[in-house]
């Protein structure tokens, strides 16, 4: 079988408006599949490829909104790809707005939005893959899932009481159950891109200053106090748990057919230049083209335009 995905050598030419430009290696961006990373070490949050006019990389944005839009169209039409876009990150990185901008010009019949929030109890009464299972895009769909199954190595690793809400069989909850999930999402995720689903997961890498600025700015301007709770601030308490949850969960779960991109999200302009830019390269992968049309039916499409062209015009 012939798989239609990224590779970390794959450079991409990203040119913006005034002449400003980069050659992006995916490598500064992906997990290498088989490897192991640092976040700290690896991964800069402030990293922005050395753009540095962020209205210039609006504008690419927006081309790359156009672009999709196009590439989303022919997904659609030929109905027998999905992707499914996986967004996970620390609070306030800024994954409601990448998605807002980069999916901002695709059309909403072609593409859901699923956040998984707090379990519910009937969401508990099954197994950690089923609610995801059921929100899985059909073919010719971009599908966003706005975190994900794999907080169930982040957050449930992080606060491991939460294991035993989920009523697991005696013994399942040990030490080894964390690398025993690597295994099963990426056996998941194998049977998915076998089934013709593009799996493409963004981590939004945020620092911990950022975060902190973020935090401020949500609860000093009024418009943004919805923004935040809370609960965000108690999660910052586990910034180092969850740096290194994640971490594992990069380095356990990156595969050739659904690596992992670290996005820088200190700049959020670069992060949705970034987003946009992989998605885009994806999709260009994918043999997509609009339903070829055969003798028969070009007669039939014929015969309709004959029709309508003898038609007297409506006088009203």
């Amino acid at each position: 079988m012939k798989h239609h995905h990224l590779h970390p050598d794959q450079r991409l030419r990203i040119d913006l408006e005034g002449g400003d430009s980069v050659d992006l290696s995916l490598g500064r961006l992906m997990v290498p599949p088989g490897s192991r990373v640092s976040l700290r070490d690896d991964f800069d949050p402030a990293f922005t490829a050395g753009l540095r006019d962020k209205e210039a990389a609006h504008g690419r944005v927006a081309a790359n909104v156009a672009r999709l839009s196009d590439l989303q169209e022919k997904l659609y039409a030929q109905d027998t790809y999905a992707v499914l876009a996986i967004f996970q990150a620390m609070d306030a990185a800024g994954k409601d707005g990448v998605i807002r901008h980069v999916m901002s010009g695709v059309n909403p019949q072609g593409c859901q939005v699923t956040s998984f929030k707090v379990p519910s109890d009937e969401e508990l009464d099954h197994d950690y893959l089923w609610r995801a299972a059921k929100a899985l895009p059909a073919r010719g769909m971009i599908g966003i899932f706005n975190r994900s199954y794999y907080e169930e190595v982040l957050v449930v690793r992080v606060h491991p009481e939460l294991l035993e809400r989920q009523r697991l069989p005696r013994g399942t909850a040990d030490a080894g159950i964390w690398n025993r999930r690597y295994g099963e999402i990426a056996a998941f995720e194998q049977y998915l891109a076998q089934n013709g689903i593009v799996v493409l997961k963004f981590f939004l890498n945020v620092s911990k200053e950022e975060q902190r600025q973020r935090f401020l700015a949500r609860i000093d301007e009024p418009e943004k106090n919805w923004k935040f709770s809370l609960g965000d601030y108690r999660e910052r308490a586990h910034w180092n748990a969850y740096q290194q949850a994640y971490e594992e969960m990069l380095n356990g779960t990156s595969t050739d057919v659904a690596p992992w991109f670290v996005i820088p999200a200190d700049r959020k302009w670069f992060a949705r230049l970034a987003v946009s830019e992989v998605i885009c390269a994806a999709l260009e992968k994918l043999p997509l083209h609009f339903p070829a049309t055969d003798d028969a039916r070009r007669r039939e499409l014929q015969e309709i335009r004959d029709a309508l062209a003898g038609e007297a015009p409506d006088p009203g």
